[in-house]
């Protein structure tokens, strides 16, 4: 049931739950991650322009799981999102193993989201003649090459096919650390803590000019739609690489669970949380398909494996004006993201240290601005340090395994809960449940096993270090086990 003892503010609208939503998921799916899953990475092969397809793949699994969630947004109207729902499913021990499997989703996704923007606004940068030192501009040890016009770049296999032997007599420098992504996760930090509603209608402002970037990509950009000449062959690595890109891009949509964490802060978590997820969900999956069905069909694959593709595929079709413009609203906007995730991952720490999973501090609530600020800071501290030093490559993937755990195991609660709870109240209930909530299981897992093998092992490995930091510090102090009441209640 909802926790009365909550000390956060409710004052979040359906409007307000719907624009979070959107804000997060438009973002650096679809103008960072459409380049690296077409093109392909250096752990996994490129859908090429079959992206599309992989994208309705992706959204397929998302509504599926987006209908388990708004079950369990209705029925436990309590921030933690897939971790409350796990403890009310399964117990203490599998809702803490979510609770470590979602800083993987929301900490380690918003360092991905901080380095797609440090892309963008090293583009914008570029493109008003200003550019960053390659030391402060990419993940630390990234070799990077200064180009005749100036611009520092990383040593990719695109940039070797371009200019070939003419590379070996540019400047080079090893990258030290991306100092616009520590910077713009500091001050998105300063926003959270400053307050919930404030935060939300910066989000909305943001997600409006947002989208009229993406109705400026594709005014743009359609003329110059010619998949004659982009898109043969349309599936270079088959349905493997349909499947491989659909499991990477998956990141791009996990902003509509972002919404559940803010349970304890809307009016009516009820009736709203459920529409505003799904509302969410189905505005940004056509425009996912939109852009990348434009995108992929403007360049070929090699122009679009950075990452910044949107302005990258802009530049090389002779519209470097619209390129800039589109780096300059990305830069402004693409913070939404980073914005909602942290606010997710937040909340979710707030619920595990309600629950004596975690230090108590993380789930104090500070006087003058109503937000859990120290937990706030820490998230923004270790988020900013690593988006500084990481690839955003193998950020992505991992990123996307822990999302694809955490709604399998929502799906599992959800016919759990049925079967040992039929007659609990239920705002709304996923139609057909054994259907859906088996066809959620069935896709996610499938793209779980899409997944690179160094990704799995880097999950497992994760996996292994929650559970000794859960035998050695959560399992003795936590509520249940200490006789005191919990937040999300045990089986």
């Amino acid at each position: 049931m909802e926790s009365d003892a909550s000390k956060l503010r409710r004052s979040l609208t359906f409007l307000d739950l719907t624009m979070l939503g959107i804000g997060a998921i438009i973002g650096t799916g679809i103008f960072v991650l459409t380049g690296e899953a077409a093109a392909g990475t250096s752990n996994a092969l490129g859908a090429g322009p079959a992206i599309t397809v992989s994208f309705v793949i992706t959204a397929v699994a998302c509504a599926l799981a987006a209908l388990c969630y708004a079950e369990f947004a209705s029925m436990i109207p309590i921030s933690g999102s897939a971790y409350t729902y796990a403890y009310a499913s399964f117990g203490e021990l599998m809702a803490w193993i979510i609770g470590w499997d979602l800083i993987l989703e929301y900490a380690i996704g918003n360092v991905a989201v901080a380095i797609g923007w440090a892309g963008y606004f090293k583009s914008f940068l570029d493109g008003l003649g200003w550019h960053l030192p390659g030391m402060l501009s990419e993940a630390s040890g990234t070799p990077m090459v200064r180009l005749a016009s100036g611009e520092w770049q990383p040593v990719t296999e695109s940039l070797l096919a371009q200019y070939g032997d003419g590379l070996s007599g540019m400047p080079r420098t090893t990258a030290l650390l991306n100092l616009p992504a520590l910077v713009i996760t500091f001050l998105v930090t300063v926003l959270l803590i400053v307050g919930i509603k404030e935060s939300a209608r910066t989000n909305a402002v943001l997600v409006g000019i947002k989208l009229l970037l993406i109705g400026l990509f594709l005014y743009i950009g359609f003329p110059h739609f010619d998949p004659g000449a982009h898109w043969q062959p349309f599936a270079p690595n088959g349905w493997k690489g349909i499947m491989t890109g659909a499991a990477l891009v998956f990141f791009a949509y996990i902003g509509f669970d972002a919404v559940s964490t803010t349970a304890e802060e809307a009016r009516n978590p009820k009736r709203d949380l459920p529409r505003g997820m799904l509302a969410a969900l189905v505005v940004c999956t056509v425009l996912y398909v939109l852009v990348a069905v434009v995108l992929t069909g403007m360049v070929p694959l090699g122009v679009l494996a950075n990452a910044h593709p949107v302005s990258a595929a802009l530049g090389a079709v002779g519209e470097p004006k619209v390129a800039f413009l589109i780096s300059m609203g990305i830069t402004v906007t693409m913070p939404t993201v980073l914005l909602v995730m942290q606010l997710g991952q937040v909340r979710i720490f707030y619920s595990m240290s309600r629950d004596g999973l975690m230090p108590k501090r993380f789930s104090q609530v500070g006087k003058r601005f109503g937000t859990p600020a120290f937990s706030t800071l820490v998230v923004g501290l270790l988020v900013g340090l690593m988006a500084a030093c990481m690839d955003i490559g193998a950020v992505a993937e991992l990123t996307n395994i822990g999302t694809l755990f955490a709604f399998v195991l929502v799906a599992i609660g959800v016919w759990i809960l049925r079967v040992r709870e039929p007659h609990r109240a239920r705002s709304f209930k996923v139609p057909a449940f054994k259907w859906v909530c088996a066809g959620a299981v069935l896709v996610c897992g499938y793209l779980m096993a899409s997944l690179p093998w160094i990704t799995w092992l880097r999950f497992v490995l994760w996996l292994m270090l929650g559970l000794v930091i859960y035998g050695l510090y959560g399992r003795r102090y936590s509520q249940l086990n200490n006789g005191r009441p919990t937040s999300g209640g045990a089986p």
